[in-house]
This record gives structure tokens, C-alpha cells and sequence, in this order.
């Protein structure tokens, strides 16, 4: 779909999986604008698969995505997060092929639905909003050509001296996390980590269009 006709509810779905449930209240602490860094290699990078468009085959852009979001997200503290109390029960060797699994279909989401370039531009705000947890928030919009605007919200937390992005907010709000927790979950009870596994993977398959298997 080209990126320039996604209406509201496809941007509140295509929001990076991410951690969660972060509730927005009166900025607390000190801004940090190092926050704000990840988040502008992370739209850099997008307008630049963006660019490449369908011309470039779908394995080439995720290759050239994944540095990225491995950089600039924590994604096994997003699947820890979205998968529960039942983490920590799952063997090593489920866990290692859930987070693989996961990474590859946050990619994939990512190189899908970010596949057209007509114009859009990235703004990013300078300053982020301190959250009460000392996390803080990165806040962007996409803008069309047409002037139509989308807001995506990054929440940012201090990793080993890292800031990366833990949930993204769709239009200010809605958490992608909360939307994906009781999916994740819900899989889980009731076909274990290999059930939400063979999802993720064959949502894989279906956002690359069978190039990645």
C-alpha cells in the first residue's frame, strides 16, 4: 500500500511493536535530547527504504533496515513484556527462537508498510517529554504531501547508558504494545511459545509477500 494513502487506523496498527503500556502524565524530570537521536536514524533510515521503493527487492530493504532497529530498539525487553509471566517459564532454546522470530516480523512490518516515497517527510521533534519513570518521549509526525499528519510517539529508556525505544504511541496514545500484548498472550495460553512463533512467522511471510520464509 503506498505509504502516502495509510489512513488513522492502519497508522495505529503499523506502530513498531514495542513495550508496554506507557501512560502519559505531567512531564516529570529533566528532558534529555539524546533521546531524540535514535529516533532520528530510525526516520533517516525510513524515508531512505522509502526511497528505495519496490524497484529494490523486499530482503535487500530489510537488510538494510535491521542494523537500524536493532539500534535503536530493545526488542527482547518488548517481547518479555508483551509475552508475560510466561517468559520466564519458556526453555532457553524457546525463548531464542521467539526473539528471532519476533525481530524478523518487526522488520518485515516495518519494511511493508514503509515501501513508497511520494514526498512524505519526517519531524521529529528537538526536546522529548520527561515520563514520571524517568523514561522519556520522542515525539514525531509524518506529514503528507497533502499536509494530512500522523503523530508517532516513541518511549525512550536509558539502556546501559543507551537510550532505546521500548513502545510507540500511534497518534499520541495508543500503545502498539498494549494492542499486541493481548494478541501475544492470548497465543500463548493457548498453544504455548510455539503457537506465537508459527504466527509471528507466518505474518512474516505474508508482509514480505513469501520472501522471507
Amino acid at each position: 500500500m503506498p505509504f502516502g494513502s495509510i489512513g488513522r487506523r492502519r497508522w495505529c496498527m503499523i506502530a513498531l511493536a514495542s513495550v508496554g503500556g506507557a501512560f502519559l502524565a505531567e512531564s516529570r524530570g529533566i528532558a534529555d535530547p539524546a533521546a531524540v537521536a535514535p529516533i532520528q536514524t530510525l526516520c533517516n533510515a525510513l524515508i531512505g527504504i522509502m526511497k528505495a521503493g519496490h524497484s529494490t527487492p523486499f530482503q535487500q530493504r530489510f537488510a538494510t533496515l535491521a542494523p537500524v532497529v536493532d539500534q535503536v530498539f530493545d526488542l527482547p525487553a518488548v517481547l518479555q513484556v508483551s509475552v508475560g509471566p510466561n517468559w520466564s517459564s519458556l526453555p532457553p532454546d524457546q525463548q531464542s527462537t521467539l526473539e528471532t522470530a519476533f525481530r524478523r516480523y518487526t522488520l518485515a512490518n516495518y519494511v511493508s508498510n514503509f515501501d513508497n516515497f511520494t514526498g512524505q517527510q519526517f519531524q521529529v521533534e528537538p526536546d522529548t517529554k520527561s515520563l514520571p519513570n524517568g523514561e522519556q518521549l520522542a515525539q514525531t509526525k509524518i506529514i503528507s504531501p497533502s499536509g494530512e499528519t500522523h503523530e508517532l510517539d516513541y518511549v525512550m529508556r536509558n539502556v546501559g547508558g543507551r537510550w532505546k525505544a521500548v513502545d510507540v504511541l500511534a497518534d499520541g496514545s495508543i500503545s502498539r504494545v498494549a494492542v499486541q500484548r493481548s494478541d501475544f498472550r492470548r497465543l500463548v495460553a493457548r498453544g504455548g511459545a510455539q503457537a506465537l512463533i508459527e504466527s509471528l512467522n507466518q505474518k512474516t511471510n505474508d508482509l514480505s509477500g513469501g520472501t522471507l520464509t
